[in-house]
């Protein structure tokens, strides 16, 4: 499908999606509403990890074709942003803040307990994607640190046996489905 705006598509190079997915004409209609235009690179990002889950390589390499970014412009946004995912996401999402705050307040010491209760190293998800572990710079929650995001809810003044709680709680409930 030639992209009239698209410097690729003008010298008839095709630009095709990945794969025969319908989830790709969400992606190539928001790059088609921003006139496949370089500065819609993080919005069409967003928009693949909406629809997929995640960021693969194939994906990468379709968006920067098609809206005429360099590969390695595109795969810098796509690691410099801590929301961005190039693996698929766990059944649960553990997002430990290492920003100053947190970090002086025992973040570290927590992320260090939870990669080992884990058997992981953050970013990773355990083997049976239960639990995906990250760390975010800051999560503008200062006043409260040390601060866990459990499945997008804010949690502060974190302890030890709290997060420890949490993530078993979460490792029981994956095992036993």
């Amino acid at each position: 499908m030639p992209h009239r705006n698209n410097p690729v598509a003008q010298r008839n190079i095709p630009v095709v999606p990945p794969s025969d997915d319908k989830r790709w004409r969400v992606v190539d209609a928001t790059m088609r509403r921003h006139g496949y235009a370089q500065s819609a690179l993080i919005e069409t990002l967003h928009k693949v990890q909406d629809s997929f889950g995640y960021l693969d390589s194939p994906s990468l390499i379709y968006v920067a074709r098609s809206l005429s970014v360099p590969l390695s412009k595109t795969y810098g946004v796509a690691t410099f942003y801590n929301l961005f995912r190039l693996k698929p996401q766990g059944e649960h999402l553990c997002v430990v803040c290492m920003g100053t705050a947190c970090y002086i307040k025992g973040g570290a010491k927590l992320l260090s307990s939870a990669e080992q209760l884990l058997n992981i190293v953050a970013p990773d998800t355990t083997p049976d994607n239960a639990i995906s572990l990250v760390t975010a710079r800051c999560v503008g929650a200062c006043g409260i640190a040390p601060v866990i995001i459990y499945d997008n809810q804010v949690a502060g003044s974190v302890s030890k046996d709290q997060m420890t709680a949490q993530l078993k709680e979460w490792l029981k409930s994956s095992s036993s489905v």
